[in-house]
C-alpha cells in the first residue's frame, strides 16, 4: 500500500488568489520565551492551498455550505489523469479524446500546473490549466461527482464563474490546490475532508490518495 499526501503545506510561500488575504501563521506563545506551551495563530482565507469549494461559493442563496457537503463524495475510488503539457484548457473536445475508466465518479487532473508546487515561493499564475464550462458539462454527463485540480481554481482565471456554477449546480464536489506532482496516473482511494467551518463557502482540506 502506498499513501500519497497530495495536500499543499500551508505556508506564506504559497500563492493566493488575487485579492484574497495572504497566508499568515504566527506563533503567539513560545516556550523558549517562557510560555507554558507553544500556541499558533492562523490568518488566511477559506480558499488557500488544498481546499474544497462549497456550492454556496458561487451559487449563494440557500446553496449548501461546507459543513453540509456529503462526505461520501469526498471519500472513495478516484482516478488520477495525467494530461499532456500542451493542454492549456481542459475542454469537452480534449476529454472526448481520452479513454476513461468505466463508472468514473471522481477524477483528479494532473497537468503542467503540478510543477509549480516545486518552485515555491512563487507568484500567482494567471495562465494555469483549468477546466472549461463545456468540459464540466461533459464530466457531468459521464456521471462524475468529484473533480480535483492541481492549481487554485478549477476554472480559468479570466472566466471563473461558468465552470464553477456548472459543476456546483450538478452537485459535483470541487477540490482545488492538489499537489499531484508525485502521483502516477491510475486508480486510488481518495480521502479529502475539509475543515468543518460552519456557514463557509469553502475550507482548507487534508487530502491523501491510497494506492495498491
Amino acid at each position: 500500500m502506498r499513501i500519497y499526501d497530495v495536500t499543499l503545506p500551508l505556508t506564506a510561500d504559497l500563492p493566493v488568489w488575487p485579492g484574497d488575504p495572504p497566508i499568515h501563521i504566527q506563533r503567539i506563545a513560545k516556550m523558549e520565551e517562557g510560555a507554558l506551551a507553544n500556541v499558533t495563530a492562523l490568518d488566511f482565507g477559506a480558499h488557500v492551498g488544498t481546499h474544497v469549494d462549497a456550492p454556496y461559493h458561487f451559487l449563494g442563496g440557500s446553496a449548501a455550505t461546507i459543513e453540509q457537503l456529503n462526505l461520501k463524495l469526498l471519500t472513495g475510488r478516484a482516478y488520477v489523469l495525467h494530461l499532456p503539457d500542451e493542454v492549456d484548457l481542459i475542454t469537452a473536445a480534449v476529454l472526448k479524446g481520452i479513454e476513461f475508466p468505466a463508472r468514473l465518479r471522481r477524477v483528479l487532473f494532473r497537468t503542467r500546473n503540478s510543477r509549480e508546487w516545486g518552485r515555491l515561493p512563487a507568484p500567482f499564475k494567471e495562465d494555469f490549466v483549468a477546466l472549461s464550462a463545456d468540459g464540466a458539462e461533459y464530466l457531468i454527463e459521464r456521471g462524475v461527482k468529484l473533480v480535483g485540480v492541481d492549481y487554485l481554481s478549477v476554472a480559468p482565471f479570466s472566466e471563473p464563474a461558468p465552470t464553477h456554477q456548472t459543476l456546483l449546480r450538478a452537485g459535483v464536489v470541487i477540490v482545488e490546490g492538489l499537489d499531484l506532482s508525485q502521483v502516477p496516473q491510475g486508480r486510488y482511494t481518495l480521502y479529502g475532508l475539509p475543515i468543518k467551518l460552519a456557514g463557509s463557502d469553502g475550507a482548507p482540506a487534508r487530502a491523501i490518495l491510497i494506492g495498491a
